[in-house]
């Protein structure tokens, strides 16, 4: 699985994903570190990779774009070092794998996963 892991996450978590042999690189590696969230997405979704990120925007355009892709992960847990990032991102990848793959975003609390497959629907009142 290919990651793209977004400005709030430890750039360092990108180096320990990739010596345990995952293609992750961080925004802020490849001058995307002040880009809209719109096009974070449009890479992820050319490069065919997976967002991570502590920013709830992303599941907010996609769900009003009603894309079905890419999947994102949502990490909203503090304070995380790098170590124990990529830890976490190693663990959601596994355990979440089938869903990941077709395209889903997930919300990763202490204790808690949420999940929903894409495309999303957003509320209309």
């Amino acid at each position: 699985m290919k990651l793209l892991l977004d400005q709030g996450l430890p750039r360092s978590a990108a180096s320990l994903l990739r010596e345990v042999g995952f293609d992750a690189v961080h925004t802020g590696e490849i001058g995307y570190a002040t880009a809209e969230d719109a096009v974070i997405i449009e890479l992820a979704r050319r490069e065919e990779r997976i967002i991570v990120t502590l920013d709830a925007d992303f599941h907010a355009l996609l769900a009003h774009s009603g894309d079905i892709s890419p999947s994102v992960i949502r990490i909203r847990i503090e304070r995380l070092r790098a170590e124990a990032m990529a830890d976490l991102i190693q663990r959601i990848l596994s355990d979440w794998t089938d869903e990941i793959v077709k395209g889903t975003v997930l919300t990763v609390q202490p204790g808690r996963i949420r999940f929903r497959q894409l495309p999303l629907r957003s509320k209309t009142y």
